[in-house]
């Protein structure tokens, strides 16, 4: 099967990855890097970063969260101790919970 040319994305999708993208390009201002500096940090090209700093969604999420984290961007917790808490309670979770998701499959009573 052929890959679809082009992916479409929820508005709150498109929203989030914009939003992300302001954060990033503010944060890197505010720390007075250049777009060259802060793709040389980051080991990225200057086109990734203007990319991501524009909120596009074709862009490796490891590369954005990359630039979020150099720039000083939470993710999801400014406390690293509380994103490794909150990874542990979610590999519990998971641990708890079947590997595979799997749909029961109808018995079709054709016996007239």
């Amino acid at each position: 099967m052929a890959k679809p040319s082009t992916r479409t994305y929820s508005r709150y999708s498109r929203d989030a990855a914009r939003l992300l993208g302001l954060m990033i390009r503010t944060a890197r201002i505010e720390r007075k890097l250049t777009v060259e500096e802060l793709a040389e940090r980051a080991g990225v090209s200057r086109g990734l970063v203007y990319r991501a700093e524009e909120g596009d969604m074709g862009c490796a999420i490891g590369a954005v969260f990359e630039l979020a984290t150099i720039v000083g961007v939470p993710l999801f917790t400014p406390d690293q101790s509380l994103m490794t808490l909150y990874t542990s309670n979610a590999e519990k979770t998971l641990s708890l919970m079947p590997r595979s998701v799997y749909h029961s499959k109808k018995v079709i009573n054709d016996d007239f």
